[in-house]
């Protein structure tokens, strides 16, 4: 796995842009073979890191999110690692992930709310943990929660991401 141990750890993420720059590090470090799963609320930036993580491999995007798909697989432009984007919110378990066919041994695969699901592509992956704080200003509704129309307010709220070696 290619980790490097510089990008390992916590670390509070101010805005979108700084976001976008982690994947572009995370980017420049995958190979094939290495899977990411990426866990986060709706909002977190997961989308976001995966555009930089395309960048840093200088695959052929755009990097959208393949919430319908399911998977797209972005070809590099620079003869290097292609980029496998799926997206695991749709699947009601591990085996469904099979019937894509992924080639995870010539590929590095992204796989947002992959975890529970994505473990078995690889005996080691990175666990990437996106968590979006709502500073607050969001009103409750009559259940205790934030209300949707609300949320919007901590677009640029700052985000803390957790980047791990499994097993």
């Amino acid at each position: 796995m290619s980790v490097p141990d510089e990008l390992l750890g916590t670390r509070e993420i101010a805005e979108p842009a700084d976001m976008h720059e982690l994947g572009r590090a995370i980017g420049r470090a995958l190979a094939p073979g290495d899977v990411v799963v990426l866990t986060g609320p709706l909002g977190a930036g997961k989308t976001t890191l995966t555009r930089g993580i395309g960048e840093g491999l200088g695959i052929r995007g755009p990097v959208q999110s393949p919430t319908f798909v399911i998977a797209r697989t972005h070809p590099s432009l620079v003869g290097g690692t292609s980029l496998v984007h799926v997206d695991a919110y749709r699947l009601g378990a591990a085996v469904e992930l099979d019937d894509l066919d992924i080639d995870v041994a010539h590929s590095a695969v992204i796989v947002e709310w992959g975890r529970g699901v994505a473990e078995h592509l690889s005996d080691a992956w990175w666990e990437i943990e996106i968590d979006r704080h709502l500073g607050g200003r969001g009103v409750d509704n009559a259940c205790g929660e934030i209300a949707v129309h609300t949320v919007e307010l901590d677009v640029d709220a700052p985000r803390t991401v957790t980047i791990s070696r499994r097993p």
